[in-house]
């Protein structure tokens, strides 16, 4: 590039890439080089559980499934830009750099297919409490087991399919989220089985500062203190991602989850719940358009496509914009091959603020729906509270599907999604708002079940 158009590039920079910030670029790499990786050797690249999901599925280990080259990092860091995460199955890396000139220099890598700016300012990393307070539950127990969460389960027939022996035992969750505080020193998950932590917003920090929203979520799927909360998955083990910087709102947020689902889907978790969704961001030219609704236009949407096509079942909150001028699900709620959840009250009306479908293109979405208005939840000090949300809805129905498949472990994940789209309360007529209905957990395995002994 020569020194004049160098400089012109410069001048057309917009005018909030200049300040005391710092930015991040979503480069997107040409190929991603090859470090000696073969698909004949996964061990190389990924879990043995990732590559027993595959087999068990029938899914093929492909090239997507390969690192970036290392080589290519280093190319990419010699421009001075720093490489903030990663993705490998999209050949992207973000780089953080203080000078915006960096975008000339990365564009003139022979590596590099184009750049996309998508993040500015300042990150701060969380507190973290020194003390080792515990957080013990100080609400009165009930008589039945399953305490202030009963109504959530009990709705979804979730109660019976626990009796039958499945409370998700040898089935791994990953839960990406905000963060987990204090989940760490809460009674209500001492019986935690916990897989392992990752921080992708601030890498090697805690996930247990910072925000209590995945504490919230995680207690609707793994609490387990008897007589005041049980969650639907409470023997399940699960990993805990935290992916979203809660203090900006960028594109930057897409590529975080990409690389907690990534990393998810290489340590062989079977499920993941995720209460978290984008539309709108801090900078507006940035933000989607409901055009986009497609499941193939969002970064994350087809994410959570690629996670589906490698046999993993996710669970995806709807969004809360049904009172808003968005009113419609969020990304990646728009995705094919996942399960996307809203929510209802008590009296199974759809919440005011549970967002719509359809999608762009005419799928049905919300794909089903649970309690979501007043759902009983454990607060960052350990307690009872009441929430509402579809990031509520998603974990308690998320959980029951973990413990479904646990019981059905012949199905693939996409034949696990039909099985409750047929076994919902509004399987032969879904709709905007509901999506298929209430989900039947027990219906779902008692169908199931008499099907595969029928065909033996």
């Amino acid at each position: 590039m020569s020194r004049y158009f160098f400089i012109l590039f410069l001048c057309c920079l917009p005018a909030w890439l200049w300040g005391g910030e710092n930015y991040r670029f979503r480069v997107y790499l040409k190929d991603k080089g090859n470090d000696g990786y073969r698909v004949e050797n996964p061990e190389a690249f990924l879990s043995k559980e990732a590559i027993a999901r595959r087999t068990r599925q029938g899914i093929a280990v492909t090239e997507t499934d390969f690192p970036i080259s290392r080589s290519y990092i280093r190319m990419l860091s010699e421009t001075g830009a720093t490489p903030v995460v990663q993705s490998k199955w999209f050949a992207t890396v973000v780089v953080e750099s203080p000078d915006s000139a960096v975008v000339g220099q990365l564009r003139q890598l022979a590596i590099v297919d184009s750049v996309k700016w998508i993040w500015k300012g300042n990150l701060r990393v969380p507190a973290e409490e020194k003390d080792a307070a515990r957080y013990v539950s100080e609400d009165k127990p009930l008589r039945n087991e399953y305490g202030y969460a009963h109504k959530q389960i009990k709705m979804l027939n979730g109660v019976k399919l626990h009796k039958a022996g499945f409370r998700g035992e040898g089935m791994r969750v990953a839960v990406i989220d905000a963060g987990f505080m204090n989940a760490d020193r809460m009674s209500a998950f001492d019986s935690l089985r916990l897989l392992g932590t990752h921080n992708v917003v601030f890498p090697g920090k805690s996930v247990f500062a910072g925000d209590d929203h995945g504490t919230k979520v995680l207690s609707c799927l793994a609490a387990d203190i008897p007589g005041v909360m049980v969650g639907t998955a409470p023997k399940a083990s699960y990993l805990l991602l935290k992916s979203e910087d809660s203090d900006s709102e960028y594109p930057v947020e897409e590529d975080y989850w990409t690389a907690a689902v990534e990393y998810a889907d290489s340590a062989g978790v079977d499920v993941i719940s995720s209460s978290l969704g984008y539309f709108a961001f801090d900078a507006e030219e940035l933000s989607y358009d409901q055009v986009a609704l497609n499941g193939k236009t969002a970064l994350i949407s087809r994410t959570a496509d690629l996670a589906a096509g490698k046999g993993l079942l996710v669970f995806c909150s709807a969004g809360n914009e049904g009172n808003g001028y968005w009113e419609k699900i969020t990304f990646p709620a728009d995705a094919a091959g996942i399960f996307t959840v809203g929510a209802i009250d008590e009296e199974k009306k759809k919440s005011g603020f549970s967002s719509v479908g359809f999608t762009a293109d005419g799928r049905v979405k919300p794909d089903a729906v649970a309690l979501g208005t007043n759902s009983c939840v454990i607060g960052p000090e350990g307690n009872i509270r009441y929430a509402n949300g579809t990031s509520f809805a998603t974990p308690i129905l998320a959980g029951m599907g973990v413990c479904l498949w646990q019981a059905l472990p012949w199905l693939d994940n996409r034949a696990l999604i039909d099985l409750l789209h047929r076994t919902s309360s509004l399987s032969g007529h879904p709709d905007a708002g509901l999506g298929y209905g209430i989900p039947d957990f027990y219906k779902a395995y008692k169908k199931e079940r008499n099907h595969g002994i029928r065909t033996k």
